[in-house]
């Protein structure tokens, strides 16, 4: 599991919106941390999170 840092993660509605994006490329488990502006993510690659994220306007990092 890959701990990513989502800064403009801030609502329900982008965790929604991550939560589908990442879900649409396969089996994944997630695990949000929003206080912290965190994701946990397990059965994707790093790399591919990341474009995931940022085609959709949530800029991310790995931890």
């Amino acid at each position: 599991m890959t701990t990513f840092h989502v800064p403009d993660m801030s609502c329900g509605h982008c965790k929604a919106s991550i939560t589908e994006a990442l879900e649409g490329m396969g089996e994944v488990t997630l695990d949000f941390d929003m206080d912290a502006r965190d994701v946990k993510v397990e059965g994707l690659e790093p790399a591919a999170v990341i474009d995931a994220l940022d085609e959709i306007g949530f800029p991310a990092s790995a931890k």
